[in-house]
């Protein structure tokens, strides 16, 4: 059986994570063309991250900074900015999704 992180296109590009003075998470990741559909991040703790853009796209989120797995494993949302030639061509906000492991999810 095929996980749905097999079957969508997975993404390993670049990103940022920011964090401001209230807490909340900044993730800025390069422009995809797909319009995201139900969002989500999934998080288990760890120094990984998945991002779920809509059904056809994922993206992994590797090697975390531990401060900002901590952030991350507190956060209930981020927000998204997507980047095109040094713009913001799209941002929104994704609910984080905490399980117990991602590996489990990748079986």
């Amino acid at each position: 059986m095929q996980s749905n992180l097999n079957a969508a296109q997975q993404y390993k590009g670049r990103y940022d994570i920011m964090q401001n003075d209230k807490g909340q998470l900044l993730i800025i990741i390069d422009y995809h063309e797909s319009a995201p559909y139900m969002p989500r991040l999934v998080h288990d703790g760890g120094t990984k991250a998945l991002l779920y853009r809509n059904r056809d796209c994922a993206m992994t989120i590797d090697e975390l900074q531990l401060e900002a797995a901590k952030a991350l494993a507190a956060a209930e949302e981020v927000l998204i900015a997507e980047i095109q030639e040094d713009d913001v061509a799209r941002e929104y906000k994704v609910p984080v999704r905490h399980v117990k492991s991602l590996a489990a999810l990748t079986k």
